[in-house]
């Protein structure tokens, strides 16, 4: 599949959950064009399901593809790697330990993966131990300009920073913003973003000098009822986002 040189001119792209591929659509345009649009390997019960489902709904999004893990499972980790490398999607969430498997696996550098680091407790400290055996393991903790230059060496392109419980780690969260500024990397604020936080998260970003920002908006915006996400909330967000950069 191909991959939509507008994604990459944007300095800031929303990713959001999709409940089906109408629901996918509609967020879509929402957004504008402006989003990645999430579907979950942990929904699905084998990858032969997901990569056929996967693909039939990116076809109807030009390709603006997110693949997840599901609240950061590193159970999933291979799975994502498999789901990568078969559909080729413009975005890929993966656990700190799998960021080289997929880069691998998708043989090629345009695909967005990004390596899931945690807030540590300690600003400027992010615990990387995110992966299969690992996170059942003693933590491990290192500075997160090595964090970073570890993801950079194994062909990352962006810090998940997950969870973040919106902006109760706030300043590391803004550590982790200035490390990925000097670092020229890219940066997706994950967990706990909501419409009321939304702006003040983007703008630390944007504030610190991250070229591209990708904040993740979840469950705050899906209608428990329905289990979609809400297009008008989607809209909100670009509007929110249009005000900030327009600032910057």
């Amino acid at each position: 599949m191909s991959l939509s040189p507008n994604f990459y001119a944007d300095r800031v792209c929303l990713n959001v959950l999709a409940g089906s591929h109408h629901n996918a659509i509609e967020v879509y345009q929402a957004a504008q064009g402006h989003v990645l649009v999430g579907m979950l390997s942990k929904d699905y019960p084998d990858t032969a399901s997901a990569s056929a489902d996967m693909k039939a709904c990116a076809e109807k999004i030009e390709n603006a593809l997110s693949i997840g893990l599901g609240a950061g499972d590193p159970k999933q980790s291979d799975m994502v790697t498999a789901l990568a490398g078969i559909l080729q999607p413009q975005h890929v969430n993966q656990v700190f330990t799998g960021v080289g498997a997929t880069r691998q696996a998708l043989g090629q550098d345009h695909t967005i993966v990004n390596g899931l680091i945690s807030p540590s407790g300690t600003v400027g400290l992010v615990k990387i131990s995110t992966g299969p055996k690992s996170s059942g393991m003693e933590e491990a903790v290192v500075p997160v300009d090595t964090a970073i230059a570890m993801l950079q060496d194994m062909g990352c392109s962006s810090v998940k920073f997950f969870p973040m419980q919106g902006l109760k780690c706030k300043a590391e969260y803004q550590e982790v913003a200035n490390a990925c500024a000097r670092h020229h990397f890219w940066l997706e604020p994950t967990g706990g973003i909501d419409l009321d936080n939304f702006e003040e998260i983007l703008r630390i970003a944007l504030d610190a000098g991250v070229e591209k920002v990708i904040p993740h908006i979840y469950s705050s915006i899906i209608d428990e009822k329905t289990g979609q996400t809400r297009p008008e909330d989607v809209k909100t967000l670009l509007a929110m986002t249009q005000k900030q950069l327009a600032h910057s």
